[in-house]
């Protein structure tokens, strides 16, 4: 029987190394030890609360790796359903070597074991990568992250700046940018300088990028330099910390975001946007299993610094395909605004199909990053990626050269660009 075209151009793509352009690996534990840190990844921990899991038998202190996983599959049936379920599956198959097609509680020990003797083979971190056929990292790195013990060329860095923006006003926060900066925060013009510190700092140890993620109510703006209306909201933030006014909390997170804006059009570092994220929608949840999206942001809030700064890139990554229109359309108009990945709740065959064809139909093809495995641990970035590179090949396949006569070539340059020489020629990889 002859391939079919869809998989023609999936296998094509498979055999692309890549760069993984947003992940929360630590380059200093990069796998996984065990099963347990496979399965306490958010998707699994909060599905199995969802379908029934009390929190306290996830959450509860002191259980070993295996009996949290027994725990868990007493519920994780109720997900077999999920493509997250099928994210585990795979990775058991190909990475662990387990030959089932099914894992449930009759079985699990023996999937728990397999992974456990490949976890401590010392090779594995480089298996891993291997096996998913990834060249490259990405990190999200704490702004006084020292950035040593690992190989950056490998995981490269990239300043998060949540905290920067949104935490100024808890004490911590500014010990911590005092400590990595040198620098007492008094002035508005201590503050920049500080962050001026971290750019230098990140820009030497070879980031490519800067990130955060941002709330619905969020809308940057800009204040001159020596603005009295910044001072005067960080003199409160410095005298009250987390007892200031929510007036000069916002005050100071707009000054402090556009600061950042302008120190990563200065030292060419792309501005990585993730928007509309709610947090603690759900406070008795799991652990990052309370957040939600909000349908009513819109890119609008974000014009006026799309405008400001024409020559710096924002790879921007959305919540919900109610957004992805919108993100599509700044995206055909502002030369700086690039579609970045699937993120989170969009992250799901359904909504990517969805979304991938928006995009393909109607972005110019430089301006489009395809992916991101945005994982936590190496061995989930293989069924993340595969699961994309075959939407991919079908809208491809049968957008692309079944409905505009394409070229298997020309169809895989498309995919080729979409997969890595975007994100190679937007971050100067």
């Amino acid at each position: 029987m002859s391939q079919s075209l869809n998989q023609i151009l999936f296998d094509q793509l498979d055999s692309i190394v890549l760069i993984d352009s947003h992940s929360h690996i630590n380059p200093h534990s990069p796998t996984s030890t065990s099963l347990a840190d496979l399965l306490g990844y958010h998707y699994y921990t909060e599905l199995a609360h969802s379908s029934g899991m009390p929190k306290h038998l996830i959450e509860e202190p002191g259980i070993s790796p295996r009996e949290k996983v027994g725990r868990l599959f007493e519920y994780l049936g109720n997900i077999d359903n999920t493509v997250q379920w099928s994210w585990f599956v795979e990775l058991s198959q190909k990475l662990f070597g387990f030959q089932g097609d099914e894992i449930n509680k009759s079985n699990w020990e023996t999937v728990y074991d397999l992974a456990d003797s490949k976890m401590a083979q010392p090779d594995w971190e480089s298996q891993v990568l291997a096996k998913s056929k990834v060249e490259k990292v990405f990190l999200t790195n704490d702004f006084d992250d020292p950035l040593e013990g690992f190989d950056s060329k490998r995981y490269v860095p990239c300043l998060r700046t949540d905290d920067l923006v949104f935490h100024l006003a808890q004490p911590k926060v500014r010990e911590r940018l005092h400590s990595a900066s040198g620098q007492t925060i008094r002035t508005l013009s201590d503050l920049k300088q500080a962050i001026d510190v971290l750019f230098i700092r990140f820009k030497e140890r070879g980031a490519r990028a800067c990130a955060i993620s941002l709330p619905p109510w969020f809308a940057p703006k800009a204040y001159p330099d020596q603005s009295h209306v910044a001072q005067v909201a960080l003199d409160d933030l410095v005298q009250f910390g987390n007892d200031a006014s929510e007036t000069h909390k916002r005050t100071m997170a707009e000054w402090v975001f556009w600061k950042i804006a302008e120190l990563a059009e200065a030292y060419k570092l792309p501005f990585d946007l993730m928007i509309g994220v709610n947090r603690r929608v759900y406070p008795t949840g799991v652990f990052q299993g309370q957040d939600l999206y909000d349908s009513r942001v819109s890119l609008i809030q974000y014009a006026e610094l799309f405008n400001a700064f024409p020559n710096l890139p924002f790879p921007i990554s959305v919540l919900a395909s109610v957004t992805n229109q919108e993100l599509v359309d700044y995206a055909w108009i502002f030369p700086n605004v690039l579609t970045h990945g699937h993120w989170w709740y969009s992250n799901t065959p359904n909504y990517i199909r969805h979304d991938l064809r928006g995009r393909m139909e109607a972005i110019p093809r430089n301006k489009q990053l395809g992916y991101y495995s945005d994982a936590y641990k190496l061995e989930f970035i293989h069924p993340k990626f595969r699961m994309y590179k075959q939407l991919l090949a079908d809208v491809l396949a049968e957008d692309f050269c079944l409905g505009h006569g394409w070229s298997e070539e020309k169809a895989i340059a498309l995919g080729r660009q979409i997969l890595r020489g975007n994100v190679e020629n937007v971050f100067e990889c």
